[in-house]
């Protein structure tokens, strides 16, 4: 057997025990975000802020800035999209301290790095990455390349020093941020900026994080003074509710860990086209035709002749099973003109054979459900306990949720007769 190479550079090598368990946690001065990054920054990460351009990330950044710098925390702005007047102006408008606020225009990672060697900030932003140029590598600015090899050394820079640097990158058209793919698996976090540009409310969430959960949400508000966190998301998500309204339904649904109160609203109504549409927004579309298979098989209700529109009010996405049952119901409620009641809210997965199937997180959802002043909730047969003040009432399949949700007399007197002719089950 051949000799091993010697190494030049020795390793040092040591335990979990040895080493240190814990690092400790830089507040950003916003609690929303302390919450979706774990607890704060740690020294020597590296943090991708993505978005669609236009989201707020460039507002989120300044105020985040402002939070270190009330902190005691060093701070330094590279920005390679507007000039140091252009993120003059709008710090003025967000009320940041622009006396202690050090900032730099600059497209060249060679001038940065040696920049940050003077000036040695605690945390270093970059926005945005896309606008880095290394003059060494024989590509444009923008590139694939440029893009991989600029986090890389910014990366490197951050491990060697212990600095924070957080990335800006811009999301394309189909939702992934631009640039490689390797750029999210370079760095130890990956938090999205989402929201619709003509709405005010936002979410920051977390796709990858090496010192923290990913499960964990925040939510905010665009305001004349930048993003302000919004501390109970229920109440304002459910502020504009009209009550006693067909097709209306209440979920309770889970961020994360964070229980968050969301009305699912459906409409369904007649319509000649020879392909019905079907419009699904902030959930997913898929989910929808299969609801719609599962309705007309189970439940009788047929929609094939009518135009179907289910949305999620208030701008939150929801992406997982447990809104099945809430989303049948309200497109039950929405085709047959007859009222949920009002203080009921609806939770439960709902399989191809109807059955109603048990979620996680039951008694987080049912607590906010109870703290919101809702006095029912029809839930999955499995469940077995539920908080004080209230009543649950258990569906093991979809036809037994319509019998608890509505009664013989609503569901006899149809007011809007399906598309189909036929009457109730």
């Amino acid at each position: 057997m051949a000799p091993a190479t010697a190494l030049t550079d020795e390793i040092a090598v040591t335990s979990l025990v040895l080493a240190e368990a814990q690092l400790p946690r830089i507040p950003t001065g916003s609690a929303e975000v302390d919450r979706v990054l774990g607890g704060g920054l740690v020294r020597g990460e590296v943090v991708l802020l993505a978005g669609e351009p236009g989201i707020g990330k460039s507002t989120l950044v300044l105020q985040l800035i402002n939070g270190l710098i009330s902190g005691g925390h060093e701070t330094m702005l590279v920005t390679g999209e507007e000039s140091v007047g252009q993120v003059s102006l709008r710090g003025a408008r967000l009320g940041v301290q622009g006396d202690r606020f050090r900032v730099a225009a600059s497209t060249s990672l060679p001038a940065i790095l040696a920049v940050c060697d003077r000036e040695m900030p605690t945390v270093l932003v970059v926005d945005s990455i896309q606008t880095l140029e290394d003059p060494s590598l024989d590509q444009s600015g923008g590139s694939s390349v440029q893009v991989r090899e600029c986090a890389a050394a910014l990366v490197r820079y951050a491990k060697a020093t212990g600095t924070i640097v957080v990335l800006v990158g811009h999301v394309t058209k189909e939702g992934s941020v631009a640039g490689p793919k390797t750029l999210e698996h370079v760095v130890d976090a990956v938090v999205s900026l989402e929201g619709e540009r003509g709405g005010a409310l936002r979410v920051l969430r977390a796709a990858k994080n090496r010192f923290g959960s990913c499960d964990e949400t925040g939510v905010f508000i665009m305001g004349d003074r930048g993003l302000e966190a919004v501390s109970d998301p229920s109440a304002m998500l459910l502020a504009d509710r009209c009550p006693g309204v067909a097709g209306s339904v209440v979920f309770p649904g889970l961020e994360g860990s964070r229980p968050l109160l969301l009305d699912i609203q459906a409409l369904a109504y007649p319509t000649d086209l020879p392909h019905p549409r079907r419009v699904a927004l902030g959930l997913e579309a898929k989910r929808l035709a299969l609801l719609l298979g599962v309705l007309a098989q189970r439940a009788q209700l047929e929609l094939h002749k009518s135009d179907v529109f289910v949305s999620a009010a208030g701008g939150l996405a929801v992406r997982e099973p447990a809104a099945d049952l809430a989303i049948c119901l309200s497109l039950y409620s929405a085709a047959r003109d007859a009222p949920v009641d009002q203080r009921v809210v609806v939770i439960g997965e709902v399989g191809l054979g109807g059955e109603v199937r048990r979620v996680p997180g039951i008694e987080r959802r049912l607590r906010e459900a109870a703290r919101l002043g809702f006095e029912q909730a029809i839930v999955p047969q499995a469940v077995t306990n539920g908080p004080h003040g209230i009543r649950l009432r258990r569906a093991v399949n979809l036809p037994a949720a319509l019998d608890l949700a509505f009664c013989e007399t609503e569901r006899a007197s149809v007011k809007v007769p399906l598309a189909s002719g036929k009457g109730g089950r």
